[in-house]
């Protein structure tokens, strides 16, 4: 898929992030668990962890001036477009703090492409080639063209699992690690991520 066609799904496809939240957060206060079989339910358990953890990082996070400097420096339109599902762990820690950050900058319009459902795009943006991983930032410029990516996990993080790995542990083992790390490090990394890539 060539980029101007990937910018036009996006552009047709694509929802706001509020109605990405309302939807989550519809279906989070209108399901029955009691009518979910045993792996229903453990999906929306941990969707319904999502969701705290989520309104949490909006509640407390507070950008750094280096964050608010480098967004104020975006002159030209540009379009943040975050595919990602709401039962990612990942994208339940990182995308709201991407969606805090974009509304820095009234030039930023932050589009949501729901994965399973525009698998199309998706795999023009695998990560390493060959992995559907979420969430995956990808940012235009008003003519569509491509500007940067970002994800599916700051650098930091996926370095620090390839030592868990490593070391003999299963994602079974570590998976509790990620998300002690993601709430010791606020955010930070991504910030600091964001910013090399939109001062380049």
């Amino acid at each position: 898929m060539e980029t101007q066609n990937a910018f036009d799904k996006v552009m047709q496809r694509g929802i706001s992030y509020n109605q990405y939240l309302n939807e989550f957060e519809f279906e989070i206060n209108n399901s029955d668990p009691n009518k979910f079989n045993e792996h229903d339910l453990n999906l929306f358990n941990f969707k319904k962890l999502n969701f705290q953890r989520t309104s949490r990082i909006h509640k407390t996070f507070k950008p750094s001036e280096k964050i608010i400097s480098a967004m104020k420096s975006i002159d030209n339109p540009q379009f943040w477009m975050v595919i990602t599902e709401n039962w990612c762990g990942d994208s339940a820690q990182s995308l709201p703090y991407i969606y805090e950050i974009s509304k820095l900058n009234s030039n930023i319009e932050m589009k949501i492409i729901l994965r399973d459902k525009n698998l199309d795009i998706m795999d023009n943006y695998l990560t390493d080639g060959k992995s559907r991983s979420i969430p995956k930032m990808v940012v235009f410029n008003e003519f569509g063209e491509e500007l940067f990516q970002w994800g599916p996990r700051p650098t930091e993080l996926v370095n620090q699992i390839d030592i868990w790995k490593s070391e003999g542990l299963s994602k079974d083992d570590y998976i509790e690690m990620i998300h002690l790390w993601y709430a010791k490090n606020k955010g930070k990394n991504l910030e600091a991520e964001l910013i090399a890539l939109v001062e380049v």
